[in-house]
């Protein structure tokens, strides 16, 4: 699915042939229409449209956990046209548990981190555990263990849980599903124990009081979540494990074109109006240069790597 983003014409760019393209851009988002991804994209790809005066079409391109659309724009023209709105999965997790045909820091390029949110970890009522420490506790000592949901194998909830596994020394027992929908479906039917879940497709339950929230995953306590802890702060110092959307172009890119993209990026995810919209979504902006990109790309790629290793991790 694409949409067309118009633009008046900017006074004053006149000559820049190089920026902004005289062609329309084409933003690239490798997941349905209606998902955070999705929302995200569309608000900046608008601010984007009016600060540069040239239209910027948002092209879905679902499938394979969003490896389909990196595939893509790694292949894609490298003349500033096209962007994808690029994600932890495919970035930093599938190219070790499965064949893909992409290097994310060769055939791409960063540009710009673009928003981030925690998972929560959520639990039925009738698993009987109020807390992390419980849920811990019960971990250990239930025969076989306890399961976890996961939106599939690799995807940003599966590795969450295996750090978990890690962290706090149990071995929950991982469950792929295709998508949120079932794994949210099967742990309100009490037939699954939890689920690293998105918030924003977790929290209606648990404000109806189905679902109990354990902790978020990420440092800090979301300002949309003030009352649920972390696990960081829940007895594991330093646990992370963020979902994370950046900005990234074919990896043959010019450096100057790649650079006055991460100007007009980091402008837009500084903008009030888009901040407070992508705060309403639970999305947290982060915006960053090339190279803050760029390592923050290669730390967590050494994190999953050698999560994927110890765990043994694949994606069949």
């Amino acid at each position: 699915m694409t949409l067309a983003i118009a633009a008046l014409p900017l006074a004053g760019v006149g000559h820049a042939q190089d920026f902004p393209p005289s062609k329309p851009v084409t933003l690239v988002v490798g997941f349905a229409p209606g998902g955070a991804a999705d929302a995200a994209a569309r608000l900046i790809a608008k601010k984007l449209a009016e600060n540069i005066g040239q239209s910027v079409v948002v092209d879905n391109k679902a499938g394979a956990g969003g490896n389909i659309a990196h595939q893509q724009v790694a292949s894609a023209p490298a003349d500033g046209s096209v962007l994808l709105f690029g994600s932890i999965g495919p970035l930093t997790i599938a190219p070790h548990v499965m064949k893909v045909g992409y290097d994310p820091f060769k055939d791409l390029a960063a540009v710009s981190g673009g928003v981030n949110f925690p998972n929560v970890l959520v639990v039925h009522q009738g698993l009987g555990v109020k807390n992390l420490s419980e849920f811990v506790a019960l971990a250990k000592k239930k025969q076989g263990g306890v399961d976890f949901a996961s939106t599939g194998a690799g995807s940003a909830s599966h590795l969450a849980g295996e750090l978990f596994n890690q962290r706090a020394g149990v071995d929950m027992v991982h469950v792929p599903y295709k998508g949120g929908a079932p794994a949210l479906t099967d742990l309100l039917g009490q037939r699954i124990a939890s689920y690293f879940s998105a918030p924003p497709t977790a929290m209606p339950y648990v404000e109806a009081g189905k679902l109990i929230p354990l902790a978020t995953t990420g440092l800090k306590r979301p300002a949309y979540l003030p009352n649920i802890p972390t696990v960081a702060e829940s007895g594991y110092p330093g646990f992370e494990a963020l979902n994370w959307y950046a900005f990234v172009a074919p990896g043959k890119t010019p450096a100057p074109i790649l650079d006055r993209w991460n100007v007009e990026i980091v402008k837009v995810l500084n903008d009030p109006g888009v901040k407070d919209a992508l705060n309403k979504h639970g999305l947290t902006p982060q915006p960053t240069s090339r190279a803050e990109l760029t390592a923050f790309m290669r730390s967590e790629d050494a994190k999953w790597s050698a999560i994927v290793r110890e765990r043994k991790i694949t994606a069949n």
